[in-house]
């Protein structure tokens, strides 16, 4: 017990000098803000500025991208190829993909892709990697595989291949990246269409936030154009048969090997009004054409869907921004642009982080005002926010994050903590200037008396989330960008604050005063 004893009183002893020394400091420094106001205001200044700056330059996106340990890839031979021929590429894929020490399965479907559907030259390939414990370095992550799917792959000469890794919202488009429609607005030809849009993919693909952008569309699917004679057919009197009071429509099936070419239409035969036989072919004309095998729409014009990744150190947000600037280069009069998926509510949502601010701040202002009853000493406590914010977007900038939903959520928290940490100053403060003390005796001890107390507020959160800052699996990347977010903000923010506050609240408490004279409670403590 005696031991133990020693130890407790020793590292209470060493605590406690430690923490007089610093005390000692902070009380200088706070000293220093309180005779030079000038230096409280600039501090503040360059925050905003610096906020400002950090908030416009720092990377947007709505989720980001996890590890989820898949891999989708895409893959389209050349228009009309038949379903033999796509299931032998599909093998080729497979047999490039088994060397890659990263996969850990793999399964391939051939005649159906995720992007283009069901059809003759679409396949598709679903990729499991290894466990995240098995695969910890930058090298062993999602995007660095789908480098090396797209390096193994380059050599299959008749293949589009696109690796992509699935949407982090399901039901949000088919993978993460962005998703776009070009939209014919004119409702012209087809061709002509179809030319804007490799002038357009080409362009969007030099650009470097890019990493590839791919469309499944294809003009080139041969085919045949039915004509039928439709007078011909009429005057031998084949039509819908009428029975029964009811229209029957004849639908003709033959096998395949009665089938191969369009002479083969000389071999079936139809009755005619008059009982006789004849071949299909003296009422049905086939021409060979190229067209594409499936016009989709959106918003009522006709559209070719656009699916795309961004390359590594950019965000879906810039990947938005080149979208709209190639557009504007490319896109003549009469051509659009629509966003679909996820990639369609972030370009709606981007401006919303001011406003919620905007929101946040206002509230808690009415709320300190109420607290307070008073309409300035409010700002003592609110202009301490900005350098809290500061911090936020510093750390999550240093880390290589962006300015997300869960940057966002933590800024929410930041301002609340921060409003909470002011708080325990101003309002020990006030109570000490009631009681009769002069404006600068009474800051000066309030922040001398509260430093201990705030310290430990702001440790406790910020070991609290250290965990969140190098998470890894598959939430890592929103749950970096919390913790960095709410780390930093409180960091920078608290020790903005600790100096800040005692001379903003002598400021704005000598303003409240003018307003309205104190009166003094006669108990000095």
């Amino acid at each position: 017990g005696n031991v133990k004893n020693n130890f407790a009183a020793r590292f209470r002893k060493a605590y406690n000098t430690a923490f007089s020394a610093v005390l000692k400091k902070y009380q200088r420094g706070v000293m220093l803000f309180i005779k030079h106001k000038w230096l409280t205001w600039a501090t503040l200044g360059l925050a905003m500025v610096g906020l400002v700056l950090l908030m416009n330059n720092t990377k947007t996106g709505l989720v980001p991208d996890e590890d989820q340990g898949t891999i989708m890839i895409n893959v389209t031979t050349a228009p009309g190829s038949s379903l033999a021929e796509t299931n032998k590429i599909m093998g080729e894929v497979g047999e490039r993909l088994k060397s890659i020490p990263q996969i850990r399965d793999f399964q391939q479907v051939a005649g159906y892709g995720m992007i283009a559907g069901q059809g003759n030259s679409y396949g598709m390939c679903i990729v499991r990697l290894k466990d995240w414990s098995e695969r910890p370095d930058k090298a062993d992550a999602v995007n660095a595989v789908i480098g090396q799917i797209y390096a193994r792959t380059a050599d299959i000469k008749d293949a589009q291949i696109f690796a992509v890794a699935p949407p982090m919202i399901t039901g949000y488009g088919t993978s993460t990246g962005f998703e776009m429609y070009l939209q014919d607005q004119t409702g012209g030809d087809i061709t002509d269409f179809y030319n804007i849009y490799l002038q357009y993919i080409y362009a969007l693909n030099q650009r470097p936030e890019i990493q590839m952008a791919y469309s499944t569309f294809n003009i080139n699917f041969p085919q045949y154009m039915v004509d039928i004679d439709a007078a011909k057919a009429k005057r031998a009197g084949m039509s819908n048969i009428n029975r029964f009071s009811k229209v029957y429509r004849v639908m003709i099936q033959a096998d395949p090997k009665y089938r191969l070419d369009p002479e083969s239409l000389n071999n079936v035969y139809v009755r005619m009004q008059n009982g006789e036989m004849a071949p299909i072919s003296q009422f049905v004309k086939l021409t060979k054409v190229y067209g594409s095998e499936v016009l989709s729409r959106f918003n009522m014009y006709n559209s070719i869907a656009i699916s795309g990744t961004v390359a590594d150190g950019y965000s879906t947000g810039d990947a938005i921004k080149a979208i709209e600037e190639v557009a504007e280069q490319v896109l003549p009069k009469g051509y659009g642009y629509d966003f679909g998926g996820l990639t369609r509510e972030e370009s709606q949502t981007g401006s919303n982080t001011a406003i919620i601010f905007g929101i946040c701040i206002i509230l808690i202002y009415l709320i300190l005002s109420a607290l307070y009853e008073s309409f300035l000493i409010p700002f003592a406590v609110i202009l301490a926010v900005p350098c809290g914010l500061l911090g936020s977007f510093i750390l999550v900038k240093l880390i290589g994050q962006e300015n997300n939903i869960y940057l966002q959520t933590g800024l929410i928290m930041i301002i609340g903590l921060l409003s909470k940490t002011a708080i325990l100053i101003t309002e020990y403060a006030a109570d000490r200037r009631k009681s009769g003390m002069s404006l600068s005796q009474a800051a000066f001890s309030a922040a001398k008396a509260r430093l201990r107390p705030i310290l430990m507020t702001v440790l406790t959160c910020v070991f609290g989330m250290i965990p969140l800052v190098i998470a890894t699996g598959v939430g890592a990347n929103g749950n970096s960008t919390l913790g960095s977010g709410v780390v930093g903000g409180m960091i920078v923010g608290t020790l903005a604050l600790l100096f800040l506050v005692p001379s903003l609240f002598i400021v704005f408490q000598h303003l409240q005063e003018k307003v309205k004279p104190i009166q003094f409670t006669n108990t000095p403590d």
